[in-house]
C-alpha cells in the first residue's frame, strides 16, 4: 500500500476546452436555457465578477439564497429553482452523469468517465466578517475537472472532500472550500494511492489519517486507516465485498464510520473496528446513509446471494453505539437512490407503491406515510431514469421519473408542499443551498455523509 501527503500535480486539471469542446464520447457541450423555461434572472444592479468558468458573469445579489436543483439526464444537466420550479438553465452534455454535491454549498461534483467536472450552480455566499453577502449567477460547467480513470466515489466529510477513482484506485483529497473559486490549485489537492485499482472509497478523519478500503477489481475486504505518512494503524479484513460508507455522531475520540460488508457492518470507532452481528449467513448493506447529530446509520438490507437483482422490504437501522443492528419492514421495497435522512435525524425511504416513509431513526417508528409518486419499480439496469431523494434544509426533494416532475416535502409535517414539471426526465439529483454540507470548524447536524452508492455494478 502506498500512501503520500504530497500534492497532485495538476495534469488532472484541465481548462475550459475539456470542459466545453469535445468530451470522451466525442460530443460537444453547448449552454442554453431550456426553451420551455424562464430566461436566467435579470441582472439589474448586478455587478461582473469572475465565475468558476474563468469569464466574467453578470451576478445579482439577492436578500437570501433560493436552494437550487441540478438533475441529470440524457443529455445533459438542469438546474431548477427550488421556490419556482423554473429551469434556470439548461446545459447540454453527453454521457451518463453522476452528481454529488462538492461540500462548499455552491458547487456539484459531475461524475463524467475519467473526470470529475466542477459545476457552478451560481449560488455565491460571501462572508465578511460578522455577517455575509448573498449573489445569484446563472449556473455553469466551470474550468476544473480532475483526472480520475473511471470516476467514481466522492464523500464529504467535515469539511473535505475525498474522491475515488476505481480504474487505479487512486484518492484526491481538498477541503470542500477549495472549490468556492471554481479554482483548485496543486498545493491544495493530496493525493493518495491503493494497492491496486478496486471499487473503493476513502473518508478523510477530522485527526488527519485516512479511511480507504484495499482491493483488487476481482474481490475486496480490506478497510484500513492510514496516517499522512503511510502507517496503518487499525485495519479489518472481515469486510467481503466492502461497499458502502457513511459517518454517524462522533465520539469523544473523534469519528464514527459504518461501511458494509458482505456478512453484516462492520463500524470505526474510537480508533478501531468493530463487527456488527447478523443472523443470516450473507448480509449486505452497500448504501449508507449517516447524519452527523445521530448514532444510527440508516443502510440498505439484502440477504439473497443468488440474487440479480434483490428487492428488499426491510431497512437496516446500525447503532454505532453498540454494533448492532436492527430492521423494519416497510412492506414495500425501495432501491439505492432511495434513501435519505432528514434535518433531525429522520431515517427517509421511498418505496414502490410510491410512498416516501419518514421514521425516527432512533425508535424504528414510522412518523410519516407521504403519498408522492405513483407506483414504480426499480428498472433493470441501475443507469436508468428511477425515483431518487435528496435532502436539503427541511426538505426531502423527490424525482419522479416516470411523471417527469419533482416533488418538495415538508419533512417535520410530512406534507408535499409543490411539485414541478420537468422539461426532461430525470435521472440523479443534486441540491445546493449555498451552505457548506459539513464546515470544518462547526459540522452541523442532518446532512448527508453519504453518495448515494449504487447497487449491482461490480464490474
Amino acid at each position: 500500500m502506498h500512501t503520500s501527503s504530497r500534492t497532485l500535480t495538476l495534469s488532472g486539471l484541465v481548462v475550459a476546452a475539456l470542459a466545453m469542446s469535445a468530451c470522451s464520447t466525442g460530443a460537444a457541450d453547448t449552454e442554453s436555457v431550456a426553451q420551455n423555461s424562464p430566461a436566467a434572472p435579470a441582472s439589474t444592479a448586478a455587478s461582473g465578477s469572475p465565475s468558476a468558468s474563468g469569464t466574467t458573469a453578470e451576478r445579482q445579489e439577492v436578500g437570501s439564497l433560493t436552494p437550487r436543483v441540478v438533475l441529470s439526464y440524457d443529455g445533459g444537466l438542469m438546474t431548477v429553482d427550488a421556490e419556482s420550479g423554473e429551469v434556470i438553465q439548461n446545459t447540454e452534455h453527453e454521457g451518463f452523469l453522476r452528481l454529488n454535491n462538492a461540500g462548499d454549498g455552491r458547487h456539484v461534483l459531475v461524475s463524467d468517465s475519467d473526470v470529475f467536472r466542477l459545476f457552478d450552480t451560481g449560488l455565491i455566499d460571501q462572508t465578511h466578517g460578522d455577517h455575509s453577502h448573498y449573489y445569484e449567477q446563472a449556473p455553469a460547467l466551470a474550468d476544473t475537472a480532475l483526472d480520475a480513470p473511471e470516476a467514481a466515489h466522492v464523500v464529504v466529510h467535515e469539511g473535505r472532500t475525498a474522491l475515488f477513482a476505481d480504474g487505479t484506485g487512486a484518492i484526491q483529497i481538498m477541503d470542500s472550500a477549495a472549490f468556492s473559486d471554481g479554482v483548485v490549485e496543486d498545493d491544495e489537492v493530496e493525493e493518495h494511492a491503493t494497492e491496486a485499482p478496486h471499487h473503493g472509497v476513502a473518508v478523510p478523519l477530522t485527526d488527519g489519517n485516512l479511511l480507504l478500503t484495499q482491493g483488487t477489481e476481482d474481490s475486496r475486504d480490506t478497510v484500513q486507516v492510514v496516517t499522512p505518512e503511510g502507517e496503518v494503524v487499525a485495519e479489518t479484513t472481515d469486510c467481503p465485498g466492502v461497499h458502502g460508507e457513511a459517518a454517524a455522531a462522533p465520539t469523544g475520540q473523534g469519528d464514527v464510520v459504518t461501511l458494509g460488508c458482505e456478512n453484516g457492518p462492520v463500524i470505526y470507532r474510537d480508533g478501531a473496528f468493530h463487527k456488527v452481528a447478523v443472523e443470516e449467513d450473507y448480509q449486505r448493506s452497500g448504501n449508507q446513509f449517516g447524519s452527523h447529530g445521530s448514532p444510527i446509520v440508516l443502510a440498505d438490507y439484502k440477504t439473497d446471494p443468488d440474487a440479480e437483482q434483490e428487492r428488499p422490504t426491510r431497512i437496516g437501522l446500525i447503532d454505532t453505539r453498540t454494533d448492532s443492528i436492527s430492521t423494519v419492514d416497510l412492506g414495500s421495497a425501495y432501491w439505492f437512490r432511495s434513501l435519505a435522512r432528514g434535518p433531525e435525524g429522520e431515517a427517509l425511504v421511498l418505496t414502490y407503491d410510491g410512498q416516501l416513509n419518514i421514521l425516527d431513526a432512533d425508535t424504528g417508528e414510522i412518523l410519516h406515510e407521504v403519498d408522492v409518486v405513483g407506483a414504480w419499480q426499480e428498472p433493470e439496469e441501475w443507469q436508468e431514469p428511477g425515483p431518487a431523494v435528496k435532502v436539503a434544509g427541511d426538505r426531502a426533494y423527490v424525482t419522479d421519473a416516470a411523471a417527469q416532475q419533482l416533488h418538495l416535502v415538508d419533512i417535520a409535517a410530512g406534507t408535499v408542499v409543490d411539485s414541478f414539471d420537468l422539461p426532461e426526465t430525470p435521472i440523479e439529483i443534486a441540491v445546493v443551498d449555498g451552505d457548506p454540507e459539513a464546515p470544518a470548524e462547526a459540522g452541523h447536524e442532518g446532512h448527508d455523509h453519504a453518495d448515494g452508492e449504487h447497487e449491482g455494478h461490480d464490474h
